[in-house]
C-alpha cells in the first residue's frame, strides 16, 4: 500500500485512539520516531509526507491506544478462557526454547536458539564474551569449526555489548539486531538477529521479542553452563591456569544490581589469574562486599584465596558482624595454612536504608571514595594485620555514604603495574581514569572492564601481578 493510501487510515486510526497530539508525539518518540511534533502534524494532516519507518513507528503508537481502548470495552465471559498453544511468534519462541533446554546437553544450546528465532521469523546466532572480556565468541554447533570472534571497540555486536541497547546494522545489505544478553545485570555476550528487509529493523515489537528471547537465553545458559565443559570450552581464547580455574569457580557474577546498589568486578590476567578474588552479597537491608589478594601466586594462592573465601561467606551467612567475620577469616587461614601464608583483603557491609558503610581493612590498599564525579577521600579506618596473622586488636572502620556516590576497592596490582620505564600505574593516574569513566557516564561494568584494559595496556599486556576492582554504587531507592 502506498503512503498515499496509508495516511488517510492513520488519520482515521488517530481520531479515534482518544490521545491529543503531544501525547501521540510521546509515544511515537518513546518508540524510536525521530520526526518533530510539527512533522508529525503536517502527516496527520496530509500537508507533509514521513518515511516509511515513521510512518510504521505512529501506526503502531496509535495502535497500542486502539489496543487500550478496545481492551477496555470487550465483553466479560463468565469464565477465563485459556490461549492453546501458539505455532508462531514470540510465545511460541519462548516455549520452543523452555521445553527443550532442561533434556538438552549444554552444546545443543544454540540450535535450540535458532529453532526459537525461526518462530519468530528471524534466523539468529549467539555470541558469547570471553573471560578477558576482550572479544565476543560466536558459538555454532559442535563441529561447525566457525569460531569467529568480534571485536568489543570495533564491531556494532561489541556496541550492543558495550552499552547494554539493541543496535542495528545493514552493513553489505545484510540487515541485522544485535541485542544484548543479560542475566539480570550480568552481561553475557549479545544475540545476532538476521532479518529479511531493512524495515524490520525499526520494527518495536520484534525488538523487544528479540530482547525477551535473549533474556530466557541469558538465564539458561547459565544453568547449562554448569551441566557440562563444551559452552565453556568455545567461550576461552586461550588455555586457563589450573589456579584461575579454581578462581573463576569461586567467582559470583561480574556485575549485579538492585534498585539501590550496582556492582562489578574484574580481575586480571583473566586466563593466569592466582591469588585475588571479590565477592558480594545483596539483600533489601545490606549490601556485603569484599576483595581479597593472598600472597604468593599459582594454585598455592589460589587455595589460601578460597579458604579466606569459605570463611568469610559462613561467616556472612550466619549474619555475624564485620568484626566477627573478620575473626572467621582469620581461623580458617590460621588453621589450614599454619606455614606463614595470609591475605590481604576489605571487607565491609552497607546499610541500604542509611549509606552507612562499616568496614575492616587487612594490609590492603585503601578503598577510594568517589562523590560528585571525583575522588573526594581514601578510606583509612579499620586497619588490622593481614588475615591469616591473629589480629584480633582491630577497630571497625564508619563512612555515611551519600546518594550516588562511588566506591572503588582495589588490588596493588592495580596501582603497581608498571611500564616499560618502570612508571607505575599509580592512586592518581586510577583516580583520574575513574573520574573521566563517571563523568563519561560510563556504568560499573563497562568501567571495570576499561580499567583493567588500561592497566594491561600501561604494563604491555602482561602483568607481573593480579590485578582485581570491584566497583559499587550505592542510590537511596
Amino acid at each position: 500500500m502506498t503512503q498515499d493510501a496509508q495516511q488517510p487510515a492513520l488519520a482515521a486510526g488517530y481520531a479515534h485512539a482518544d490521545l491529543g497530539l503531544e501525547q501521540l508525539w510521546v509515544r511515537y518518540f518513546a518508540l524510536g520516531g525521530t520526526a518533530d511534533l510539527m512533522e508529525v502534524d503536517a502527516y496527520l494532516n496530509g500537508l507533509a509526507p514521513v518515511p516509511d519507518t515513521q510512518h510504521d513507528l505512529l501506526a503502531h503508537a496509535v495502535n497500542e491506544r486502539l489496543d487500550e481502548l478496545l481492551t477496555r470495552h470487550r465483553v466479560p465471559y463468565t469464565r477465563t478462557f485459556r490461549a492453546g498453544r501458539p505455532a508462531s511468534g514470540p510465545l511460541a519462541a519462548v516455549v520452543t526454547l523452555l521445553e527443550v533446554a532442561g533434556a538438552a546437553p549444554p552444546e545443543r544450546l544454540p540450535a535450540l536458539v535458532a529453532a526459537a528465532g525461526r518462530k519468530l521469523g528471524v534466523e539468529v546466532t549467539v555470541h558469547r564474551i570471553d573471560h578477558a572480556q576482550s572479544c565476543l565468541v560466536r558459538l555454532d554447533a559442535p563441529g561447525s569449526g566457525d569460531r569467529r570472534r568480534l571485536g568489543l571497540d570495533s564491531t556494532m555486536a561489541g556496541r550492543a555489548f558495550r552499552t547494554v541497547q539493541v543496535v542495528a546494522s545493514d552493513r553489505d545489505g545484510r540487515p541485522r539486531l544485535w541485542v544484548p544478553v543479560l542475566d539480570g545485570a550480568d552481561r553475557l555476550g549479545v544475540l545476532e538477529v538476521r532479518v529479511e528487509e531493512e524495515a524490520d529493523l525499526h520494527d518495536p515489537a520484534l525488538r523487544d521479542q528479540c530482547w525477551w528471547l535473549a533474556s530466557l537465553l541469558a538465564h539458561v545458559l547459565v544453568s547449562l553452563e554448569a551441566y557440562g565443559d563444551d559452552l565453556e570450552r568455545r567461550r576461552r581464547v586461550r588455555p586457563m591456569s589450573p589456579s584461575a580455574e579454581l578462581i573463576w569457580q569461586l567467582l559470583p557474577p561480574l556485575t549485579a544490581a538492585t534498585d539501590s546498589f550496582v556492582l562489578a568486578g574484574r580481575l586480571e590476567p583473566s586466563y593466569e589469574v592466582g591469588g585475588d578474588a571479590f565477592d558480594y552479597a545483596l539483600s533489601e537491608s545490606t549490601v556485603s562486599l569484599g576483595i581479597f589478594d593472598a600472597v604468593g601466586h599459582g594454585v598455592r594462592a589460589g587455595l589460601v584465596t578460597a579458604a579466606a573465601l569459605a570463611g568469610y561467606r559462613s561467616a556472612r551467612r550466619d549474619d555475624r558482624s564485620v568484626f566477627h567475620q573478620a575473626g572467621a577469616i582469620d581461623d580458617v587461614v590460621a588453621q589450614n595454612f599454619p606455614g606463614g601464608e595470609f591475605v590481604t583483603g576489605v571487607i565491609g557491609e552497607v546499610d541500604v536504608a542509611s549509606g552507612r558503610l562499616r568496614y575492616v581493612n587487612a594490609g590492603h590498599p585503601a578503598p577510594v571514595l568517589l562523590r560528585g564525579g571525583r575522588v573526594v577521600k581514601e578510606l583509612e579506618g579499620g586497619r588490622r594485620l593481614p588475615f591469616g596473622l591473629g589480629d584480633r586488636n582491630l577497630t571497625v572502620g564508619e563512612e555515611m555514604l551519600q546518594p550516588g556516590d562511588w566506591l572503588a576497592l582495589h588490588t596493588d596490582g592495580i596501582t603497581e603495574a608498571r611500564d616499560a620505564g618502570g612508571t607505575w600505574f599509580g592512586e592518581r593516574r586510577l583516580a583520574e581514569f575513574l573520574t573521566r569513566a563517571i563523568s563519561a557516564g560510563q556504568p560499573p561494568a563497562e568501567t571495570v572492564r576499561r580499567l583493567t584494559a588500561a592497566v594491561l595496556e600501561h604494563q604491555g599486556g602482561l602483568l607481573q601481578d593480579d590485578a582485581t576492582v570491584l566497583l559499587a554504587r550505592w542510590k537511596q531507592p
